[in-house]
């Protein structure tokens, strides 16, 4: 299948490049006209591979996601840069492997103000730039002082307009501990003891009730709305808790899922509302005639959690492991994009990932990044114009925490895989391109590609080391 952009398409990037020929500030192109093209970047919080409709799942709802994917793109090998949250994150908004940033691991450090996010570009080149739902790159609230982390809200980082909480919430009633609920935030008031939601530095209070996904586009359209009346492009980064644990969904949606065990029921029901206001957003944008001039990006931050994977109610698809892990299913995660009139729909068997989307998000716009940092994403603008995509660099994974010595690694480069699960063990050796689900380990009959392979990924990680000690940049 080839993908190509429409010469509507081409027109807006010839417009950017007109209009930066004229105006540059910093060596960044500034953009002074509403044309340019709007970018939304929506994530959802611990969703497996096989937990949307577009990838298989017969018995999800997910009628919203299942539309755009059929008129957008399909990743069916996209990838999170990290197996858990907060290094996920970081990469998606740097085009940086999160090790680099020393973000290991969730509420683990904090997004640096040295470095440089899509949202600072894009905020230069006259946007409106909003976030709402997670955050978890840093505390919100200066006085909320925790055992992990340090102050770094989004606003230190080109957001302008932010709803967020710093990390998980239930994702029914968000200010409530649900029934039965003894993790952590929990309390015995029946209050929720973990995060609140903050708006521009304040705590908020109303509209907070009932299904967290509605309450976060509560928040995004009239951002958009406000955009669009100043005469500014948008940017939207969208990041839903859904479904990270506390699952909760409400009555309406459990009673979607006749038959299926409770816990499932739960976790089906928080993203049948998921998408329920993905495609909210998008009659918003076509109802304002917004959806051809809007790219919008969707993954998932990592693979579904352990526990309830391992019990069936979750999945990562046919692919081995889980969240935490780097294996495919903790790695490889549901993931799609659509531009209304300019991609051709299909699949794209390419190897993606979220550190790619700054580079790629850059390269639509044709927009340049001034601070000469290594970055370890690649665009994928090549796929969406109907050429190969050959990656010059591999797509390298890790996981690191002081718990239990924790310490894993992956390294992906053309059709092999290199795993580490647990530093000081085996390691294995995988061709995806026919075993995908990690069954046949090549390593003793490939033994020099993998002692090669091994080699490439201790200088990738001697890499990401130097950039953590500063030698990037002064901090």
């Amino acid at each position: 299948m080839n993908y190509k952009i429409s010469i509507v398409a081409f027109c807006f990037i010839l417009l950017a490049q007109l209009v930066a020929a004229q105006n540059e500030t910093d060596g960044e192109n500034v953009v002074g006209d509403h044309t340019m093209l709007n970018v939304i970047m929506i994530m959802a919080d611990d969703l497996g591979w096989g937990d949307v409709g577009f990838n298989g799942n017969t018995k999800i709802i997910t009628p919203h996601l299942d539309k755009m994917s059929n008129s957008g793109i399909r990743f069916t090998q996209f990838y999170a840069a990290a197996p858990l949250c907060s290094p996920s994150r970081a990469a998606c908004l740097t085009g940086r492997d999160p090790f680099r940033q020393g973000i290991y691991a969730a509420h683990t450090g904090g997004l640096r103000v040295a470095e440089t996010t899509i949202a600072e570009i894009l905020q230069k080149n006259g946007y409106a730039t909003g976030i709402f739902g997670k955050w978890h790159l840093g505390w919100v609230e200066p006085d909320a002082i925790d055992k992990r982390g340090y102050y770094s809200p989004p606003w230190h980082h080109g957001y302008e307009e932010c709803f967020i909480t710093k990390s998980a919430v239930p994702t029914w009633n968000p200010t409530k501990t649900p029934e039965g609920w003894n993790g952590f935030g929990s309390t015995k008031d029946g209050s929720w003891g973990g995060s609140r939601y903050i708006h521009n530095g304040v705590v908020v209070t109303e509209n907070l009730d009932g299904d967290d996904s509605r309450i976060v586009m509560d928040r995004t359209i009239p951002f958009i709305e406000k955009s669009v009346e100043s005469g500014k492009p948008f940017f939207a980064t969208i990041w839903f808790h859904t479904p990270h644990e506390p699952v909760v969904a409400g009555p309406e949606y459990l009673a979607k899922y006749p038959g299926l065990p409770e816990e499932q029921k739960h976790l089906y029901g928080s993203i049948t509302a998921m998408d329920e206001q993905i495609g909210r957003l998008v009659s918003f944008l076509e109802q304002n005639n917004l959806l051809e001039n809007t790219v919008i990006f969707f993954s998932s931050d990592n693979g579904p959690e352990g526990p309830i994977t391992r019990r069936g109610i979750a999945s990562a698809g046919p692919f081995k492991g889980t969240k935490h892990e780097v294996w495919e299913g903790g790695i490889r995660v549901p993931s799609l994009m659509m531009w209304k009139g300019h991609l051709n729909s299909g699949e794209c068997n390419a190897a993606v990932c979220n550190v790619d989307y700054l580079p790629t998000i850059l390269d639509i716009l044709d927009f340049k990044q001034t601070k000469k940092l290594p970055i370890d994403g690649e665009s994928f603008l090549p796929v969406l114009e109907g050429k190969k995509l050959k990656r010059e660099n591999a797509l390298a994974f890790g996981y690191k925490r002081l718990y239990k010595k924790t310490e894993k690694y992956a390294l992906i480069n053309g059709d092999y895989k290199l795993v580490i699960p647990k530093m000081g063990a085996n390691s294995f050796l995988f061709n995806l391109e026919v075993d995908s689900c990690e069954q046949n380990d090549l390593s003793e009959h490939e033994a020099q590609l993998k002692n090669a392979m091994l080699d490439q990924l201790n200088s990738i990680i001697e890499s990401w080391q130097n950039s953590d000690d500063g030698k990037d940049y002064t901090w």
